[in-house]
């Protein structure tokens, strides 16, 4: 089913592909200066941009393909998923931000020879460096590719091998040549046309005659049983209460490693508020992220999906549609938001194509950044070539991009569908999330229990979804009492090494406690014992914030941020009271936010200019 582009759609898609190169040649003459710049963009990048930037990159071509999973599957309800990420999201705007950006490494992963001490801190930095630098990126990045891979086929009729062929081509030249900086700017552009593209796509899906507008939408879904998928809390059944919102908003968002909502911060994420200017953008960087990224960004998606129940009302006719260029296997429910494309016109079309290259490109960007900073500087600089010299790594940062690039195009190659996926990285993050957080508040974290943490997850995340049902087959599991018990195990593990595993040498910890200056109860016992030793740990220069302020605050942000998620969606849905009251608490809620947040914790709003 191979859409038609004319030479005006091209024209439009290669004056993209053009400007986003040009962003690329730009910064590579900044970041080839130093690592910093490279990595970091010399730490003086605002927040508007940053932001921009993190919901740009979390903008990924799989995420349309995700999102039209869930509706299809368990209704816009399904969205909850990762919707109960937000908490986390706003507890590192207020607690970890601040933290992150005063740490002042270049990757998150030095933070582990500054918290913890001895021979086990550096296996540990090397070791996730690699793991996540290497194996778990190009699980990302070709899980990103994979997105591309189905739209490719449903909008241009190319195999899954000319469209890896020709994403490695798009990507491979900017992604190891502009650094951090060229990152950043291209973001902002790719941010604004891939919205603009998910606007176009949902109009015109809406104007299809098989939909006939917002209310022939609502109409025929009714028509059809499914006006419940419609609904933010349309749960089918008890079992589907507990499993899409209930664990997950109990249970799941402190406790899973997932990319772009990691517990404390982490990743990417880190990467851009370790880039700020100072603490306050980096908080302001993450604030506007999340507003973005669960308030704003999912609707327009939304609407494709729904509209894509009627169009493809079963998985006979997405098959009828797509098997002449797709294998079976990947002929799944993520695939239908690609097919809704084939009604827009020309002009928008071309329009629409770009800014599906546009949010993989700035995907794939910030992913090999990202991974190389890792590979270089806690894995090659730290352990192959201690002496290199910056312009070396900023080289062998380039070779990493390639590398990344090149493997997970492969590797997408052999994946199925973006839910898949991402129920895959659940579970294997699954009970890792808890340390993540209270390792910056509790003195007693160690490597080990990070270490513990790692193996345990991972065990458990295989014992659960692969042996358990063969093993005991009166006592099958469901998905999410799997998620449950493989938290709570992997949980049990890594509190036990705090108390059992080596723990971080006195030294190591003062100089942790003196530089990051925590809040909260957690580090009394070292203040106490570094007071009776004469070691002097206050810091002026950072002093100590309540801990409650920032968790009221974040309490606040999440109630504010989902009030407006739900008041926009019911005025798409021109369910004008709903939305109004949605929004009546939102504002007051975003109010408090900003009272616990800023002004009582003595935040100085003139440095976020």
């Amino acid at each position: 089913m191979k859409m038609a582009l004319t030479i005006f759609d091209w024209l439009i898609i290669g004056g993209v592909f053009l400007l986003t190169t040009a962003f690329g040649l730009i910064g590579s003459k900044v970041a080839g200066r130093s690592k910093a710049d490279f990595f970091v963009g010399g730490r003086a990048m605002p927040w508007w941009l940053l932001g921009f930037s993190m919901v740009a990159t979390t903008f990924s071509t799989e995420v349309p393909n995700l999102i039209a999973g869930f509706v299809r599957d368990y209704g816009v309800c399904g969205n909850w998923l990762w919707w109960a990420m937000l908490p986390t999201g706003m507890l590192t705007v207020f607690l970890y931000a601040k933290l992150w950006r005063r740490s002042e490494v270049i990757t998150d992963l030095e933070y582990y020879e500054i918290r913890y001490s001895g021979k086990t801190a550096a296996l540990l930095r090397g070791f996730r460096a690699v793991y996540l630098g290497l194996f778990f990126n190009i699980f990302v990045m070709a899980s990103s590719t994979l997105a591309a891979i189905k739209i490719g086929a449903a909008m241009l009729g190319l195999t899954p091998v000319q469209s890896v062929l020709f994403a490695l081509i798009i990507t491979a030249v900017f992604s190891s040549a502009a650094g951090l900086r060229g990152v950043l700017f291209s973001d902002l552009f790719l941010f604004i046309l891939a919205m603009l593209g998910t606007f176009v796509a949902a109009y015109y899906s809406l104007t299809r005659p098989e939909v006939g507008g917002l209310s022939g939408m609502m109409n025929k879904l009714s028509a059809m049983g499914q006006i419940r998928k419609t609904e933010v809390m349309g749960f089918a059944s008890a079992a589907d209460w507990m499993a899409l919102f209930i664990i997950p908003i109990t249970i799941l968002w402190w406790s899973i490693w997932y990319p772009c909502a990691e517990p404390g911060g982490g990743g990417f994420i880190a990467q851009r508020m370790l880039a700020a200017k100072n603490e306050e953008h980096a908080a302001g960087a993450t604030l506007f992220f999340n507003f973005l990224h669960y308030a704003i960004r999912p609707w327009p998606m939304i609407l494709v999906a729904l509209c894509s129940l009627i169009v493809f009302p079963t998985s006979e006719s997405l098959n009828d549609a797509l098997c002449d260029v797709l294998p079976a296997s990947q002929i799944k429910s993520d695939a239908a938001y690609s097919l809704m494309l084939k009604s827009v016109p020309t002009g928008w079309l071309g329009l629409i194509v770009a800014s599906l290259f546009a949010a993989y490109v700035s995907t794939m960007s910030t992913l090999t950044n990202w991974g190389s900073s890792y590979l270089v500087h806690d894995f090659y600089g730290r352990f192959i070539r201690r002496n290199s010299s910056e312009k070396e790594q900023v080289l062998v940062g380039r070779i990493f991009s390639l590398l990344l690039i090149a493997v997970s195009c492969v590797v997408a190659l052999f994946m199925e569908s973006a839910m898949g996926n991402f129920n895959i990285l659940l579970s294997i993050g699954a009970g890792t999330g808890l340390l993540f957080m209270m390792r910056w508040f509790w003195w007693r974290i160690n490597a080990a229990a990070e270490i513990t943490a790692m193996v345990a997850s991972f065990a458990f995340s295989l014992y659960f979804n692969i042996v358990h049902d063969k093993l005991f087959i009166d006592c099958v599991l469901s998905d999410s009492q799997k998620m449950v018990c493989g938290v709570a195990l992997t949980t049990l593990a890594w509190v036990l090494a705090c108390y059992l595993g080596p723990q971080t040498e006195k030294p190591q910890l003062y100089s942790f406690c003196r530089k990051i200056n925590p809040a909260g109860p957690g580090w009394n016992a070292v203040r106490l014992e570094a007071a009776r030793a004469g070691v002097d740990l206050s810091n002026p220069e950072h002093p100590q914030e309540p801990l409650w302020q920032g968790i009221v605050a974040s309490v606040f942000g999440c109630i504010a941020i989902y009030g407006a998620l739900y008041g926009i969606g019911e005025l798409v849905y021109c369910h004008w009271l709903m939305g109004l009251l949605a929004f009546f608490i939102a504002i007051p809620a975003a109010l408090f936010m900003w009272y616990f947040g800023v002004v009582r914790s003595g935040g100085d709003r003139t440095r976020c200019v």
